[in-house]
């Protein structure tokens, strides 16, 4: 049986998808040579994975992966051991309080794990943000990094935002709306489109000097 959707689980994968994107939109072509192989940057599914997300949610890469480390060292990747330490453990491991918040709830939340492998992108997604503190961008990173979905992409995403300004020469940012309706010509590779951007970002903040 055929899955209903396309998974990104090797670098073939995002090759085969590269190759398409490039052919598709050529602008994306001088690109791909820049940043070399795109990363995979896939993160197992389930609670932990998702709890990652959170916490890298509007928080610079060092300061996350700071909060990762003791939220490991704590055990506060286990629902069990969240619960237990409460909210205050949370924050104790660096936690905001609203992210500790949102972490707690996710802990007592219901949530199939497993039967979000199996839903169609949308619904996926849909039940992901029926949940505290879970908006659209951390139910589609999920989905493109935790499910490996291949049409998979954040548009209110800034990085992905100022790198779409510069690689199509926009007058200014393009709005989340409008972001996503340039995306739908990259479909059915949009997660590789996505990780393309994410790279030429870097180059872009490395080349303007940006925080």
């Amino acid at each position: 049986m055929t899955a209903p959707f396309r998974l990104i689980q090797n670098h073939d994968d995002l090759t085969e998808g590269a190759e398409w994107l490039a052919r598709a939109e050529p602008r994306f072509a001088p690109v791909l040579d820049q940043v070399g192989d795109l990363p995979l940057r896939l993160k197992s599914p389930g609670f932990r994975g998702l709890t990652e997300i959170i916490i890298s949610q509007q928080v610079s890469v060092a300061s996350a992966d700071a909060i990762r480390l003791r939220m490991a060292e704590a055990g506060l990747f286990e629902p069990s051991r969240v619960q237990r330490a409460g909210q205050d453990g949370l924050r104790a491991a660096g936690l905001s309080k609203p992210k500790a918040r949102y972490v707690h709830a996710l802990a007592l939340s219901d949530l199939e794990y497993t039967a979000l492998e199996h839903l169609p992108d949308a619904e996926a997604i849909s039940a992901l943000t029926g949940l505290l503190g879970i908006g659209p961008w951390t139910a589609q990173i999920y989905v493109m990094f935790c499910l490996g979905r291949a049409d998979m992409f954040p548009p209110g995403d800034l990085a992905l935002q100022e790198a779409a300004r510069v690689l199509f020469d926009l007058d200014a940012r393009p709005t989340s709306e409008a972001l996503a309706v340039m995306a739908q010509q990259w479909s059915p590779w949009r997660s590789v489109a996505a990780r393309a951007l994410f790279a030429y970002y870097r180059i872009i903040k490395q080349r303007e000097g940006l925080g």
